[in-house]
């Protein structure tokens, strides 16, 4: 389990958080209320209302990689997600993410980018999703296609992940872990999309353009 330091490191984002909301209870938000580069945030598998989430624990199968699971708290610091662009940049702090583009979600406590490959999951037997690589940097296996209706990403709109590299979608269908990590949800990689694997941005810091963590954002 996460020592005394991921703890603190925990304690300090969530101050911010709430620096930042005060700070920003009097701002209006960005237009039409869009998920922005850069934005910090945490998401909800709509069909199982579990929020996406990872930590430093491994898979004891499979490839041995972090493991990311779903959970039903709301305000558990390891479920902060930011949003970046791929190796090569496209995704400019505080524009707008489009419907099909390709972003990478790094797990804010441990600098690991969510990812997956062709090992089977743990417990349902599909694809294995984990979170992989060090300070925000993995390979191409970390790339993510935001699959949305219209032009943007809207904070209001459930969206799908569909990866890169596999196709398959980001999913949970319901398999809850035991110990360590009792009641946590599995999630996975399916190949079809269906109501299993729909997503809604919820809390988090939202970057406005030409803006960073200090001076601009709105929070959800």
């Amino acid at each position: 389990m996460p020592g005394a330091s991921r703890g603190g490191v925990a304690g300090a984002l969530l101050g911010l958080l709430l620096v930042l909301s005060v700070r920003s209870g009097g701002a209006s938000k960005t237009s039409v209320g869009l998920v922005t580069c850069g934005s910090v945030l945490k998401l909800l598998n709509t069909h199982h209302k579990v929020r996406l989430h990872s930590h430093d624990i491994k898979y004891g199968s499979g490839s041995g990689q972090q493991s990311v699971t779903g959970v039903e708290a709301s305000d558990d610091a390891n479920s902060y997600w930011r949003i970046r662009g791929g190796s090569e940049g496209g995704c400019p702090r505080g524009l707008p993410v489009r419907c099909g583009q390709a972003v990478r979600l790094t797990h804010v406590l441990t600098g690991k980018n969510l990812h997956t490959h062709h090992f089977p999951s743990p417990l349902s037997n599909n694809q294995e999703v984990s979170a992989f690589g060090e300070d925000g940097e993995g390979d191409d296996l970390d790339l993510w296609t935001v699959r949305c209706s219209g032009q943007h990403w809207e904070r209001e709109a459930s969206v799908r992940f569909q990866h890169v590299g596999t196709s398959v979608f980001l999913s949970v269908t319901g398999e809850q872990y035991g110990n360590p990590i009792r009641g946590q949800h599995e999630v996975h990689g399916m190949a079809s999309a269906n109501a299993h694997n729909t997503w809604k941005a919820m809390e988090g810091i939202f970057i406005k353009p030409g803006a960073d963590l200090s001076t601009g954002h709105d929070e959800l």
